[in-house]
């Protein structure tokens, strides 16, 4: 059994956590997407609520120390208490003794004072699924994925979880539970074929498959409701892994806009071969045409009134103005930030592609490094 890696946070990161929490962001969804152990999140609340600090010396006391440890004796009294009838019972009592349990106590604990090895409640508890199995699978798959997956993606959800269930049957499941995505499928209107008149030609030339990881970066705007006022949202998107690799939120759609969500990206700039972008003023400037020049960076434009040329930039604003944007107003820019960044995590380490295999970006980024190395 591979140990959990040791992780080390920021107190900023902290303060994220505890923003996203008290702004009503589930606990299981902060936990999940953000690959946090529950007690870590829990504890980085009550330290913001009681003093303010996430520091150990500045929130433990020896007696709190002994009071901690008190509770830890007494939860493990308390679990030996709950399933003592079931200790002579046979496997599969204790088996379902487990199962329901597995949300107050850990499984490895409880199998010891079962005295049942855990290699046999795992084997046991992959019995055959009844629909109550697949359908509460079904409920916390959409839910624990912002309710936008459909059926494609969460039959492939459920596969990973060892789950085989066919589209049809989990469609079925969701129209009896009221599941319905907010998902659609990006649609475009008939180009314009007008010549491309800019000293800047369409570079790319739709080649949105890319082998390597920051050859080519895709951009563009939409626009979001904000203490009801129109801001805006620039992302970048590498085409190798469909990754959102920068963003930036603003009042207006200028070139200081695209500047600040270049500037967000982490990843070395003299990677990148090709910037690609439809012929928006806020993408064609000189500020940044010196920032390409910098990093030596080529430049590509779409043609004219056609979208096709950007399809992965465009397909996926679509995506977050379905999932991220309609319906939603925020309060501040400094909402806004928080929340989108929230979101970027998500759809970059969670949210799976059907272009790359049912993965997510970083899945596939991961598994593309492997086969390299």
């Amino acid at each position: 059994m591979t140990r959990r890696e040791r992780r080390t946070f920021t107190e900023e990161f902290k303060q994220q956590m505890v923003q996203l929490y008290q702004n009503g962001k589930s606990r299981k969804e902060i936990i999940r997407e953000y690959d946090l152990t529950p007690s870590s999140l829990d504890k980085w609340v009550e330290q913001s609520q009681t003093s303010g600090s996430f520091k150990e010396k500045d929130n433990l006391t020896q007696e709190q120390k002994e009071l901690m440890e008190l509770r830890k004796r007494n939860k493990q009294l308390e679990m030996e208490n709950d399933i003592f009838k079931a200790s002579r019972a046979d496997t599969r009592t204790k088996v379902n003794v487990i199962k329901h349990n597995q949300h107050k106590y850990s499984i490895s604990a409880m199998c010891k004072v079962l005295q049942l090895p855990r290699s046999t409640y795992y084997y046991e508890a992959k019995e055959r699924l009844t629909e109550d199995d697949v359908t509460s699978a079904i409920i916390d798959i959409f839910h624990a994925n912002r309710q936008v997956y459909g059926t494609r993606k969460i039959k492939h959800e459920l596969k990973k979880q060892g789950k085989v269930v066919s589209r049809r049957r989990i469609s079925r499941i969701m129209k009896e539970q009221g599941l319905v995505s907010i998902y659609t499928v990006a649609q475009f209107k008939p180009h314009s074929t007008k010549p491309n008149e800019s000293e800047h030609k369409n570079e790319l030339n739709r080649r949105f498959k890319q082998e390597r990881a920051l050859s080519v970066v895709v951009s563009d705007l939409t626009y979001v409701r904000v203490d009801n006022k129109w801001s805006y949202i620039c992302v970048f998107v590498d085409l190798f892994n469909r990754e959102i690799i920068g963003y930036s939120v603003g009042p207006t759609k200028d070139a200081l806009l695209v500047y600040r969500a270049f500037a967000s990206i982490k990843a070395n700039l003299h990677q990148i071969q090709l910037f690609h972008t439809d012929r928006g003023n806020e993408f064609k400037n000189k500020l940044i045409d010196k920032a390409l020049e910098a990093f030596a960076i080529g430049r590509s434009l779409s043609m004219k009134g056609c979208p096709y040329d950007n399809a992965v930039a465009e397909a996926t604003f679509k995506i977050i103005k379905t999932e991220f944007v309609n319906g939603r107003n925020f309060t501040s820019l400094e909402e806004l930030t928080r929340e989108l960044q929230d979101y970027v995590h998500w759809f970059n380490h969670w949210r799976i592609h059907g272009t790359l295999d049912y993965m997510s970006p970083i899945q596939y980024k991961m598994k593309h490094l492997k086969k390299t190395v």
